[in-house]
């Protein structure tokens, strides 16, 4: 985004200094983190829900995101092909992806069928494969490259190297939000992805439509949203503050052409102002009744999933759990001991989010997506001189076709839609990109 600077007066500078000073404290979540300080000017409804061509079937989102490429064959899009050529060559050529790969590699779980529909499941996810009739599973996503930051830009944005909104930027652009005390987009992650927040960027929309990035990685609401909340000042002195600002930026836009950076500034700080209580609330857990807490279960996995359900329950658009910094699910190397660990990790939280949205009355306008950004090949990747030497066991990246899931929100429950082929390497059945 090109920024055009315009030659500042003594006054504006005088100005411009005030505010700065001004939102140590209060501003300083919404300077930081929350909006690109030079966003594009808004009116103070830009975030206003806004009405609807159509009566949606979805309301708000979750998007799980399991970065790093979780290997469908070993999840949700089970291959007993592969065991027959367990060890020996496909009777395919071995589609091109990033490293070298052998053998059919079988998955090392079993798999099982589930609920009325009968859907196989893996056995590393027991507690979602119990919501399988309320899931969608499409088994037939392909993209562009074997690589994540392409694939993670191509998912997040819909286009691999152009910059582009990502989808919760447009949601939130497209139909606003309803709390006007919250972000409207919200991304989780124990420290950031690959890419940090360019899977969040508004790209070239207003920056308010920007996800507000939370480090889950802190645990207690006070480090979590840094500088909420000004201790030098009352909400009364705050509230007086920010009015007091509001009339200079107006006698200074009556004289001279709005400044999209004062604007955007001025509608952070009021957006940081009227989160400081519903922000201290919603991510608070400890104010969820135990046996809710328990169902989730422990650690930041289950912490983000909850805290995602009740984001959506006071009206926030779009949430994006991912499952931690970097790229957790790139298993290269001993698939099986690796993907059994992060699926520990976060099944049990899926699962509880999928029930409790649902008995809730949630789930039937709460759309629930889950995937990464590419799938893995069913053949064992090759260990070479340089990153993975000595590695055994793992799968490479495989960007011709994998699975990813959807849950309420109109998607219909117990279905499969698309196919890859017999033996897991390319979406064949109504392919999906």
């Amino acid at each position: 985004m090109q920024h055009h600077r315009q030659r500042l007066s003594d006054h504006f500078l005088t100005r411009r200094e005030f505010l700065s000073r001004a939102g140590i404290g209060m501003g300083g979540l919404a300077l930081g983190s929350m909006l690109p300080e030079m966003a594009n000017a808004l009116p103070s409804s830009s975030l206003a829900v806004k009405g609807a061509h159509f009566r949606p079937k979805a309301k708000r989102v979750i998007h799980i995101f399991l970065n790093g490429g979780p290997s469908h064959v070993d999840t949700f899009d089970h291959k007993p092909a592969l065991e027959k050529y367990a060890g020996k060559l496909l009777p395919m050529k071995n589609l091109r992806t990033e490293r070298k790969t052998g053998a059919a590699f079988p998955s090392p779980y079993q798999f099982k069928r589930h609920g009325q529909s009968g859907i196989p499941v893996s056995e590393i996810f027991p507690h979602t494969a119990k919501c399988i009739d309320d899931i969608a599973v499409i088994r037939s996503m392909h993209a562009d490259i074997p690589n994540h930051e392409p694939s993670l830009m191509l998912m997040n944005c819909g286009e691999a190297r152009l910059i582009r909104p990502s989808v919760g930027s447009w949601v939130t652009y497209g139909l606003g939000s309803e709390n006007q005390n919250l972000p409207g987009f919200i991304s989780m992650c124990p420290g950031y992805p690959i890419q940090e927040s360019q899977n969040w960027q508004s790209g070239f929309l207003p920056g308010i439509y920007q996800g507000t990035h939370i480090n889950t990685r802190h645990t207690s609401v006070d480090k979590l949203i840094e500088h909420i909340k000004n201790r030098s000042l009352s909400l009364g002195e705050q509230r007086r503050q920010l009015d007091f600002i509001q009339q200079l930026n107006s006698a200074h836009a009556a004289k001279r052409q709005k400044d999209a950076q004062l604007e955007a500034r001025i509608q952070s700080f009021e957006l940081a102002y009227r989160m400081q209580m519903e922000a201290a609330d919603v991510f608070d857990i400890n104010r969820e009744p135990k046996h809710i807490r328990e169902l989730y279960g422990k650690g930041t996995q289950a912490r983000q999933l909850l805290i995602a359900r009740r984001l959506v329950e006071r009206g926030v658009r779009f949430v994006q759990v991912w499952h931690g910094s970097g790229q957790p699910w790139d298993n290269h190397d001993d698939i099986e001991v690796n993907h059994r660990k992060l699926a520990g990790q976060c099944d049990q939280a899926i699962g509880a989010l999928l029930q409790d949205l649902k008995q809730r009355g949630l789930l039937e306008e709460t759309l629930v997506l889950w995937g990464g950004e590419f799938g893995r090949t069913p053949t064992v990747e090759l260990p070479t001189p340089g990153a993975n030497a000595g590695k055994i066991n793992g799968r490479d990246h495989n960007h011709h076709g994998f699975t990813i899931w959807m849950a309420g929100g109109g998607a219909k429950g117990g279905t499969i839609y698309g196919a890859t082929d017999e033996f897991g390497f390319r979406a064949e059945e109504n392919r999906m990109h």
